[in-house]
C-alpha cells in the first residue's frame, strides 16, 4: 500500500477535527476525499504532507513513517509561486535543489542539457512543452497552476515513487482550465503511476478523476466506496433549489455603454482587450457573467463598481455616471456591496467587530459626518468620493492605495467613523448556516467555507440596493453552496436586490439567474437564458467532466 492511514485522530483545543480514521491507498489510486467545509478534509491533507504532526494514531507513505515531505508533493489551489523566469527553468531550479539538497540555483553550462531534457519530459506530462520559453508572469492562471504542478511533481518523477496529495484542485478555476488539468492529473498518474489523494468539494472533480472516495462528515469517515454512490450519499441531504417568486421590473438600474479597457505587461504584450461592451441590467434582476479565465469578467465587475474606469465608454448606476465624482457618488456607493474573489478579512478582529464597522461605515451617518468633517478639513468633494471608494476594495489594496495617495487610514476613520444604531445579525447568520457564536471568532479560527460566508454577511449586513459578486464561492461545498444560494434568491425576492455575479459554477449560475451573458475574447458572444447560455460555454469549453448533473 502507497499510504496506509490508522487511528487517526486530530484536534484543535477541544473541537475533534479527526476522528479515530483509517483508511488506505494502494500504489497509482486515485482516492477522492470528499466532505463539507469544515469536515476535516485540508487538516488531513497536511498531516499526510508531513506540515502538521501535532496527532495521534500511525500514518505509513511509501514505507515511511515519518518524513513525509521527502516523499510526498502537494498542490494547493491558491498557490502561485514561481521564478519569473522561462517555464522551464522554474522546472529544472527544481530539480537542481532535489538533487544536490539545496537551494534553486541554475546548473552550471556542462550540466545544462542533461537538466533541461528532463524538465521537458516533466512540461510534457503538464501540457506545457510549447510554453517551456515563455516567462511564468505572463502565463495564465490555469498555466501557472500546471507549471506549479510540474515543480511539485518533479521530486516524484526524480525518485521514481511518491504520493501526490491535492488540495482543492482547480476549484476557481473556468471549466476549460479545469478540464486541461484534470485531463493533466490523469495523464500523470497513467504516465508514473503515482498515487493520488485529492480533497475536492466538487462531486464532478471525483467522479471524472478518482477510482474511490471517501466521505467526510465531522472527522468521521461516513462512507468508503465507489465514487458515485459515495456522492450520492454526501448530497442526499442537500435542500431543494428554492423557487424565485419575483421577476426583474421594466427599469435599468445598470446601463454599460460602449465600454472598453485594455492591459498590457511590459514585455508580455496584450493580456485584456474588451471593446465596445454593452448591456443593461434591470431593477431587481440577478444577472450572470460567464467566460473563460482571463477575458475581463473581474474587470468588468470592477468598472461595474466604479473602482475603475474604462479607457472608452460609460456606466450609468441608478441613475449616476459612476465618471462623476462627488457626494451623489458616494450615496450611491452606500447602497452597493462588492465581494471581490481575493476577499480579505481583518485577521485580529472579531466577526462581530466586522460586522458593526462594516453595518457602520455604509450608513447614512457615516456619509453625513463625512460632509461636516470633510468642510472642516477643506477637503474637497470629489477627493472625499476617491477615499470612499477604497473601502470597497480587499484590504491590502486599499492600504497600497491610501500609501500611494499620501493618506494614513486614520483620515478614512475621521471621515467615515462606523456608527452603529442598531446591530441584528441573526437572520443573516441563520441563512448563511452560521451559528451566533461565530461572532467572538476571529479569521483565524474560521474554515475556509466559513471566512467566505462571513464574507458575504459582511456585504449583506447592509441590505445593499445592488450586490456585486465576483467569483466569492468557490471554497464552498455544494450543499453550502446550495445553501447561500437560496438565500441569495431569497434577499432578491423580499428587498429587491439587484445582483451581478461572476461564478464558475455552472449549476449554481442556472440555479440563481435571471439572465447570463457570455463574455469571451473581449466581446459578448450570447446574452439570454441561463440554461441555454450556461449549455453553450460548456460545449464551447469541451467540458467533458460537467456533462453529468449531480444536482
Amino acid at each position: 500500500m502507497a499510504v496506509k492511514v490508522k487511528n487517526l485522530s486530530k484536534n484543535y483545543g477541544k473541537k475533534k477535527v479527526l476522528n479515530n480514521i483509517s483508511f488506505e491507498a494502494k500504489k497509482g489510486e486515485v482516492l477522492g476525499i470528499i466532505g463539507k467545509s469544515g469536515a476535516g478534509k485540508s487538516t488531513l491533507i497536511r498531516i499526510l504532507r508531513g506540515t502538521d504532526k501535532e496527532y495521534s494514531g500511525e500514518i505509513e507513505i511509501c514505507g515511511r513513517t515519518d518524513n513525509f515531505r521527502e516523499i510526498t508533493a502537494i498542490h494547493l489551489q491558491r498557490n502561485f509561486a514561481l521564478w519569473a523566469e522561462p517555464s522551464i527553468y522554474n522546472i529544472i531550479r527544481k530539480l537542481y535543489a532535489i538533487r544536490n539538497n539545496s537551494d534553486e540555483s541554475l546548473p552550471m553550462e556542462d550540466e545544462w542539457e542533461e537538466y533541461e531534457k528532463t524538465a521537458i519530459e516533466i512540461l510534457k506530462l503538464v501540457g506545457l512543452e510549447h510554453k517551456k520559453d515563455a516567462f511564468s508572469n505572463i502565463l495564465s492562471g490555469g498555466e501557472k497552476q500546471r507549471l506549479i504542478l510540474g515543480r511539485q511533481i518533479a521530486k516524484i518523477y526524480e525518485k521514481g515513487e511518491g504520493v501526490l496529495l491535492l488540495d482543492e484542485p482547480a476549484t476557481m478555476s473556468c471549466p476549460a482550465s479545469k478540464q486541461i488539468l484534470l485531463d493533466v492529473l490523469k495523464n500523470i498518474n497513467e504516465k508514473l503511476n503515482i498515487t493520488m489523494v485529492i480533497t475536492s468539494h466538487l462531486p464532478e472533480i471525483h467522479e471524472y478523476l478518482c477510482d474511490r472516495c471517501i466521505l467526510l462528515e465531522d472527522g468521521d469517515i461516513k462512507m468508503d466506496g465507489e465514487p458515485k454512490e459515495v456522492i450520492n450519499e454526501f448530497l442526499k441531504d442537500m435542500d431543494e433549489p428554492y423557487a424565485k417568486k419575483t421577476t426583474p421590473n421594466d427599469k435599468d438600474i445598470i446601463s454599460v455603454n460602449n465600454v472598453s479597457k485594455r492591459y498590457f505587461v511590459v514585455h508580455g504584450g496584450e493580456t485584456l482587450n474588451m471593446k465596445d461592451i454593452s448591456f443593461n441590467v434591470k431593477e431587481g434582476e440577478i444577472l450572470s457573467i460567464i467566460g473563460p479565465s482571463g477575458t475581463g469578467k473581474s474587470v468588468l465587475l470592477r468598472l461595474l463598481g466604479g473602482v475603475e474606469f474604462p479607457d472608452a465608454g460609460n456606466i450609468v448606476v441608478d441613475g449616476i455616471d459612476l465618471n462623476d465624482y462627488g457626494w451623489e457618488r458616494v450615496n450611491l456607493r452606500r447602497r452597493m456591496g462588492i465581494m471581490h474573489q481575493e476577499f480579505s478579512l481583518t485577521h485580529y478582529l472579531p466577526v462581530e467587530d466586522m460586522l458593526k464597522y462594516r453595518l457602520g461605515i455604509k450608513g447614512e451617518k457615516a456619509v453625513a459626518n463625512a460632509k461636516l468633517k470633510s468642510q472642516e478639513l477643506g477637503i474637497s468633494p470629489k477627493v472625499v468620493d476617491a477615499i470612499y471608494q477604497l473601502i470597497d476594495l480587499p484590504e491590502q489594496e486599499m492600504k497600497n492605495k491610501l500609501g500611494k495617495l499620501g493618506i494614513s487610514e486614520d483620515i478614512v476613520k475621521m471621515l467615515f467613523p462606523a456608527v452603529v444604531d442598531e446591530f441584528h445579525p441573526k437572520d443573516v447568520l441563520r441563512a448563511l448556516d452560521l451559528d451566533e457564536n461565530i461572532l467572538k471568532k476571529t479569521p483565524l479560527e474560521l474554515s475556509g467555507g466559513e471566512k467566505v460566508r462571513v464574507a458575504l454577511a459582511l456585504q449583506l449586513i447592509t441590505k445593499p440596493k445592488i450586490l456585486l459578486l465576483d467569483e466569492p464561492f468557490g471554497d464552498l461545498d455544494p450543499i453550502t453552496l446550495r445553501d447561500v444560494s437560496n438565500y441569495l434568491k431569497k434577499i432578491n425576492d423580499e428587498f429587491g436586490t439587484t445582483m451581478v455575479l461572476i461564478s464558475h459554477h455552472i449549476q449554481l449560475i442556472k440555479e440563481i439567474s435571471d439572465r447570463t451573458i457570455l463574455i469571451d475574447e473581449g466581446k459578448i458572444i450570447m446574452d439570454g437564458k441561463p440554461e441555454e447560455v450556461c449549455n453553450t460555454f460548456i460545449e464551447r469549453s469541451n467540458s467533458k467532466f460537467l456533462r453529468r448533473n449531480f444536482y
